[in-house]
C-alpha cells in the first residue's frame, strides 16, 4: 500500500477500523475491531490519516446496582458489629463487682486472691483485734474486723479515706487507722478523730451466709455518731 510509509501521530491506544481491521501504528499489526472505539461510516483519508470517532460507555453501565450495594453495606456492618460487641461485653463486665447477692444487695467478701471469705477459715488465721482488707461492696477495699472474743464483727469498715480517697491502712501499734496521704486519723471502728478528713469511714453489715462472709449495705443510723449514714 502506498500509504504505509506515512507517519501516524496516533498512540498505541488509538485504534481505528477499516474494512480489513484495526491498524496499530506502534506494532504495524492488523487486529480485530475494538468495541471501545469506532470510526465514522464515511471515513475520509487525508494525507494518509484515518479520521476516527471515540465512543463512551453508557452511564447506566457504570452505576452499580443499588440492591447489591445495600447488601454489601449490611454485610460489612454485621462483620464489624460482632467483634465490637465481643470486646465491649468483657470490658463492661470489668466494672461489675464480682460475687453474688440476694435481693438485699449483698456481696460475698473476697480475700486478696479473689477467693470467697469463709468465716471459719478466716478465724483460723486472723486473731483477736485483727483488721484485714477484703473486697467489699462496689469493689471497695473493706476491713473485716475480728473482735476480742475471736468472733467476726457484724460490720465491715470501708478503707477509702473521706478526705481525698486514699486507702487508709490499719496501724495496730497505735490502734487506729492513719491515712498516709494527709494524716487523717480514725479510731479502731473507723470514726474520724483527726482531720483533714471531714467524715468517718463508711460501714457495711458483715453477715455470715452458708459459711461465707457477706457484706450488705448499711442504711441504718451510724452507731458511732448516732447520725444517719452519709454514704447511704
Amino acid at each position: 500500500m502506498a500509504t504505509t510509509s506515512t507517519l501516524f501521530t496516533a498512540t498505541p491506544s488509538h485504534l481505528c477500523s477499516s474494512k480489513n481491521g484495526i491498524f496499530l501504528p506502534s506494532q504495524a499489526l492488523l487486529l480485530k475491531p475494538n468495541s471501545s472505539r469506532r470510526c465514522d461510516g464515511k471515513n475520509e483519508k487525508k494525507g494518509g490519516r484515518i479520521a476516527c470517532q471515540s465512543t463512551s460507555v453508557p452511564a447506566d453501565d457504570r452505576v452499580p446496582d443499588m440492591g447489591k450495594r445495600e447488601l454489601m453495606n449490611l454485610l460489612l456492618l454485621g462483620a464489624l458489629s460482632l467483634p465490637t460487641a465481643g470486646m465491649l461485653v468483657p470490658y463492661a463486665s470489668f466494672f461489675v463487682p464480682p460475687g453474688s447477692g440476694g435481693g438485699s444487695g449483698g456481696i460475698v467478701a473476697k480475700d486478696a486472691f479473689g477467693n470467697d471469705v469463709i468465716a471459719s477459715e478466716w478465724l483460723k488465721i486472723h486473731g483477736p483485734g485483727d483488721r484485714t482488707l477484703t473486697q467489699g461492696l462496689k469493689g471497695d477495699p473493706t476491713y473485716l474486723v475480728v473482735e476480742n472474743d475471736k468472733t467476726l464483727a457484724t460490720y465491715g469498715i470501708n478503707a477509702v479515706c473521706t478526705h481525698l480517697g486514699c486507702v487508709v491502712p490499719w496501724n495496730a501499734a497505735e490502734n487506729k487507722f492513719i491515712c498516709p496521704c494527709h494524716g487523717s486519723q480514725y479510731n479502731n471502728q473507723g470514726k474520724v478523730v483527726r482531720g483533714p478528713a471531714p467524715l468517718s469511714l463508711a460501714l457495711a453489715h458483715a453477715d455470715i451466709d452458708d459459711g461465707k462472709v457477706v457484706f450488705i449495705p448499711w442504711v441504718e443510723t451510724d452507731f458511732r455518731t448516732g447520725q444517719d449514714p452519709w454514704w447511704a
